[in-house]
């Protein structure tokens, strides 16, 4: 078992289900666009907690940047810990990479509702940004200057 310590030490609580982060799937095939399980000859220790890969060149991707790979929220589901504030075991079959970040749910409707929050959130943050620089400002030019341009918006 090749393994790599950590400088940060656990400060994160790990969802560790099957003794394993992401229920022992390979976390570097997430980022392929695959949820794989992990050979259990193949694994890793990284900030005191163990993960499995398929293949020894992804245990060799990993051991290369783990920070990178390690799912956001310890593994728990990214829903429920986001809009819930709860840790709740996930379906390592349902993820989201976003941002070149994992992010892990306990089923397909958190993958579906967290695009809408984030889309919402985006929204919401668009409005209060507009509310507080206020409403573009529309000038009127001098006769001649409207008969070249016209309005202008700044």
């Amino acid at each position: 078992m090749l393994g790599i310590s950590s400088s940060i030490a656990q400060q994160i609580d790990y969802n560790t289900k099957k003794g394993f982060v992401a229920n022992g799937y390979d976390v570097v095939s997430y980022f392929n666009n695959e949820a794989k399980e992990g050979n259990k000859k193949i694994k890793a220790t990284f900030d005191n907690v163990d993960y499995k890969f398929v293949s020894q060149e992804n245990l060799n991707v990993f051991n290369a940047n783990p920070e990178k790979y390690v799912p956001k929220y310890g593994g728990y589901c990214a829903y429920a810990i986001g809009a819930k504030g709860k840790k709740v075991s996930i379906n390592p079959e349902t993820f989201e990479i976003r941002d070149g970040k994992l992010y892990l749910f306990y089923n397909a409707w958190g993958t579906k509702h967290i695009r809408n929050v984030v889309r919402r959130r985006s929204e919401r943050f668009t409005r209060k940004s507009r509310q507080k620089m206020g409403r573009p400002k529309t000038y009127r030019l001098k006769k001649f200057e409207k008969e070249k341009l016209g309005w202008l918006v700044f």
